[in-house]
């Protein structure tokens, strides 16, 4: 068996008869090993494998032929293109074999060579013909064989012919020939599971499986193999994932909290002194978090709240509580524009309780002297300068982060060999399925924020066609009256001249026409490519109603908090995952009053324009992320670190029956097996948990 492991993962340098142009395109789209073109899953099939004979052959059939190339000629047509032909026999008759523009064709067949060709039957002429999809040149041996009835080892013709993503260069027939000669080599009794969990999921072996996924002799046995590798898919992530909460169970101690009668009176104080009340469901994550943190384990908490949900004030009670407890808590956020967001709420919710917050951002740092003044702040809030290396922390007992993983075990192991072991929560406002949360964090314990402040009303969200865009602009005048102020969102800084976005309408463009539509009121201009203290300002100006509209770049999808703002126009609308859009709609509805959504596109594709309608009548984060993930894959939910984690293949990350089945048999195995007995299990548990820990 461990002579088939190292098998499996050798380097595709072994490949032989391969050129090296063919392996450095091979390695372009991430084939590395002989494992990961195994796992280069087909995106469709076509079915050539009914054969028939030259004299039965009807109009319309897709279908494979074989016999003896007698003639073969190549024409030109008038407007340039050539027709390639080649006409063969059986003991039955004579077909013309059609290709266009491929004269290469003449160099590579040969009359009096057997040739075996698919593809389907068309009129042509006032005769028949067969327009060539694909062929392979037969030898004579493997067609005696045929002749005699016996199964002969057909590649691209005369079977159920897989078509694969056909990227930086490679071809179908490339990969197909790879990926056939891998699975003559393939041990039959090679597996990667133990046999009691094969027969209590009824799965198919690992080597029918890769055989009926590639080449499928019928569709029972295709999606049983399909079956089999999606188990295993959600098999290892599982796995990888439980494996990472044993080890993070097994860490060494964190501080010990502590929920005193003074402490309990102090947390009711703050809690008291909002603003606002807070929700049952802040309730209960605030608990869960206390409770937490009370444990002789850290704390490895999800907090996963919809746009608008609170989770901010979650956070906040946690780091009094880690305060209260004589311990500090880093807040960490992707981008200095939330940090600076976050700062500025916890200053106004912890001003009446001798809290010392500091802010730490590249541009912005509270903390100049690194040797004396990091003791002096109980909460330090701020981006990945709170990792640089001057500061010495000594009392961290917990670290907040903010959005989507972007930090995570890698910085945490940082705070680790300073001698600390903190309770972690991590934060996201990009609503989740529950399937992929159970796949993609199920190493972690989760709370869901999924009610909205009372008081807050649903924003109401319209998709606005190109004739009906002055409409809008009027009716939007009429909110302005109202002195309410505008988002204008744009895809670009700039206009491009690149051809797939020169239709894309641009932020400083956009500018220039928003203020000659609307000259009565002061427009601003806000992007990425501004230095902070620029971007500060103009928020900061924004807030205090300094501009009615601000035309910005989707820099203000998080940690933008305008209260008076209550339209949101989305350019370019078609170019934003569900999910991102639902960000962006979230900018606004941030009082009680009624806000609105504008979404233009000036695309005519009507799988965008569905999607964007469906976006306009969906205000639930949930079902808007379930559906970007169905219609769109996992890399528009969760970009694209998130979608090297999410590698599934030929899994479906909304198949809760098949997620639910492989989590109890990874339950199973870490009771009755040892992984050290299953070496390609470990090598694809390590593989996976590398990408645990490149979640940062």
């Amino acid at each position: 068996m461990k002579n088939a492991v190292d098998w499996f993962w050798q380097s595709i340098d072994n490949l032989p008869a391969t050129s090296p142009v063919t392996i450095k395109r091979l390695r372009s789209v991430g084939v590395e090993t002989f494992s990961d073109l195994l796992n280069y899953a087909p995106i469709r099939y076509s079915d050539f494998s009914q054969v028939v004979s030259i004299e039965k052959l009807a109009v319309g059939q897709k279908v494979s032929v074989i016999g003896e190339v007698v003639d073969l000629r190549q024409e030109r047509t008038r407007k340039g293109f050539t027709i390639q032909k080649v006409v063969v026999t059986d003991t039955t008759g004579e077909l013309t074999l059609v290709w266009f523009n491929q004269s290469y064709l003449l160099r590579t067949i040969k009359k009096g060579q057997i040739i075996s060709a698919s593809g389907e039957v068309k009129a042509y002429l006032f005769d028949r013909s067969m327009f060539v999809e694909e062929f392979e040149l037969v030898d004579k041996t493997k067609y005696e064989r045929f002749l005699n009835g016996h199964q002969a080892d057909f590649i691209h013709t005369q079977r159920i012919i897989p078509y694969y993503s056909e990227k930086k260069g490679l071809s179908s027939r490339v990969i197909r020939e790879k990926i056939f000669y891998l699975l003559t080599q393939f041990d039959p009794e090679f597996e990667s599971l133990p046999e009691e969990i094969l027969k209590q999921n009824k799965l198919a072996s690992l080597y029918q499986s890769y055989s009926n996924i590639h080449f499928p002799e019928n569709s029972r046995l295709y999606k049983l193999a399909r079956d089999r590798l999606a188990f295993d898919e959600i098999f290892v992530l599982s796995l990888a994932g439980e494996i990472y909460r044993k080890n993070w169970q097994n860490e060494k101690k964190p501080y010990k909290f502590i929920l005193s009668d003074q402490i309990k009176h102090k947390l009711t104080e703050l809690i008291a002194s909002l603003p606002f009340q807070l929700t049952s469901s802040q309730h209960k994550a605030v608990e869960a978090v206390i409770a937490d943190m009370q444990k002789d384990t850290a704390m490895n908490r999800f907090l996963q709240g919809d746009v608008g949900s609170g989770k901010t004030i979650v956070a906040v009670i946690s780091s009094y509580f880690a305060y209260l407890n004589g311990c500090q808590t880093l807040v960490m956020a992707p981008t200095e524009v939330l940090a600076v967001q976050h700062f500025k709420s916890f200053q106004a919710f912890l001003k009446n309780f001798s809290v010392k917050i500091a802010l730490q951002t590249g541009s912005i740092k509270t903390i100049k002297d690194y040797n004396k003044k990091i003791a002096d702040y109980d909460i330090i809030i701020g981006t990945h300068a709170l990792f640089n290396e001057k500061l010495k922390y000594d009392k961290v007992g917990l670290v907040v982060i903010d959005e989507q993983q972007r930090f995570g075990v890698m910085q945490r192991a940082l705070l680790r060999s300073k001698g600390i072991n903190p309770h972690l929560l991590t934060m996201t406002a990009t609503p989740i399925p529950r399937t992929v949360t159970l796949v993609l964090f199920g190493e972690l314990n989760l709370s869901i924020l999924d009610k909205p402040p009372s008081g807050r009303k649903p924003v109401k969200t319209y998709f606005v066609p190109l004739e009906k865009r002055q409409s809008a602009y009027d009716w939007i005048k009429k909110r302005l009256k109202k002195k309410e102020q505008v988002f204008i969102v744009c895809p670009l800084i700039e206009d491009s001249d690149h051809e797939t976005l020169v239709n894309v309408r641009s932020a400083i463009a956009e500018y220039e026409k928003i203020k000659q539509i609307f000259s009565e009121y002061k427009v601003g201009l806000l992007h990425g490519r501004m230095k902070s203290k620029e971007k500060q300002q103009i928020l900061a100006d924004f807030k205090d109603h300094k501009f009615d509209i601000l035309v910005s770049t989707p820099v203000i999808e998080v940690g933008i908090d305008i209260p008076n703002a209550t339209v949101i126009v989305i350019e370019g609308a078609e170019r934003y995952g569900l999910s991102q859009l639902h960000q962006l709609r979230g900018r606004v509805g941030r009082s009680d009053r009624q806000s609105y959504c504008l979404v233009f596109t000036e695309s005519k594709s009507s799988d965008a324009v569905s999607r964007l309608k469906y976006f306009a009548k969906e205000n639930n984060g949930f079902k808007l992320s379930e559906y970007d993930l169905k219609m769109r894959g996992p890399g528009e939910v969760f970009g694209i670190r998130q979608s090297g984690y999410l590698n599934v293949k030929f899994a479906s990350l909304l198949d809760l029956n098949l997620i639910e089945k492989a989590s109890k048999a990874v339950l199973d195995f870490i009771e009755n097996c040892k992984l050290e007995e299953f070496p390609i299990l470990k090598k694809l548990v390590s593989y996976y948990d590398s990408k645990l820990i490149s979640r940062d």
